[in-house]
């Protein structure tokens, strides 16, 4: 028995010592499941490719060496950032992508990639030989943005993230996520996607429910109520809705500060107010958001969708905010 105690425990150690290379070998290498890849956002991953669900997931990462390619399965659209320089877009690409068509000088750098539409599947990136991955140290803090078509940035260049969540989030250099659909409602109903379920989903389509424990939000921000009212949502089952949303929010994210703005065309304001106030918790918020932005100034159209510089007036007023209620 003492000898098959042996036996066991070499091959046990032969096995552990077998992982923790694996493990090892993985991590700097670009491959799907390198722990220096930061995937923010509602991802599905498997050990040979990463797919982002609603809008504005994306992932970032650090690297040696002077280049940096991404494998791409079809074509498809997405933006990259390398070393913080605005968003370059490219459009129907496939295959492997070089970001870095002029090398850069030797040393430590940053990228940033988000998929617009296509195939958005994340096959892994490419580096220089003996180059690899190093944590992008991003920050632990996570800021949600709930909403519809205003969210997701609709009508803007580059959508999700024109919109005043991305803007919000990179100027206050957190992480930070876009729950959010054109044409979405709190309510659900016939024509209506309602976020009052569709929120606890894996994505903006599927039944999946999200597992909640792969990141915890430091703030939420919901934008809901545009489109409900257009679609006859009375203000009695507004209410009562938003209502059981915030509560099912606050049991999702206990710690959150989490924040009700006022639609932009002023819908529903008393029942989201009273929804606030039924919960009786300070760190759930209404937002007033009268005179934020100008009517046929601020906007790209007349159904309520904000330009980029509206984006960019309503972040710059959630700026202090956020900032405050996290503690940033």
């Amino acid at each position: 028995m003492s000898k098959l105690r042996g036996v066991l425990l070499v091959l046990a150690t032969a096995v552990s010592g077998l992982t923790g290379g694996q493990a090892d070998a993985a991590t700097g290498d670009g491959s799907v499941t390198d722990a220096n890849i930061s995937y923010v956002g509602r991802w599905t991953n498997s050990s040979a490719q990463a797919v982002p669900n609603w809008a504005g997931a994306y992932l970032a990462t650090k690297f040696t060496g002077t280049t940096v390619k991404i494998k791409a399965r079809d074509a498809v659209n997405f933006y990259a950032s390398v070393d913080g320089k605005p968003d370059v877009f490219y459009a129907g690409v496939r295959g492997t992508v070089n970001l870095t068509p002029t090398p850069l000088a030797s040393g430590t750098h940053s990228v940033r990639i988000s998929y617009r539409s296509g195939d958005t599947v994340f096959l892994g990136l490419v580096l220089d030989s003996g180059a690899k991955t190093v944590s992008p140290q991003l920050s632990p803090k996570v800021i949600e943005f709930v909403g519809d078509s205003i969210t997701f940035g609709a009508l803007t260049d580059k959508q999700a993230l024109n919109a005043y969540g991305w803007v919000l989030g990179e100027r206050l250099g957190v992480k930070h996520t876009q729950i959010a659909r054109s044409g979405y409602c709190l309510v659900a109903q016939s024509g209506c996607v309602g976020q009052g379920g569709q929120f606890f989903k894996v994505s903006s389509t599927g039944t999946a429910d999200w597992d909640f424990s792969r990141y915890q939000a430091s703030a939420v921000v919901i934008n809901l109520g545009t489109n409900d009212a257009g679609r006859g949502v009375t203000a009695a089952n507004f209410q009562s809705a938003y209502t059981t949303f915030l509560r099912a929010v606050r049991t999702t994210y206990p710690n959150a500060v989490i924040f009700a703005m006022q639609t932009f065309k002023k819908r529903y304001v008393a029942e989201t107010q009273a929804a606030v106030k039924a919960l009786n918790d300070s760190k759930v918020r209404y937002l007033n958001t009268d005179g934020w932005l100008t009517a046929g100034a601020d906007y790209e159209d007349t159904d309520g969708h904000p330009s980029e510089a509206g984006h960019v007036k309503v972040a710059d007023r959630l700026a202090s905010i956020i900032r405050s209620a996290i503690g940033l």
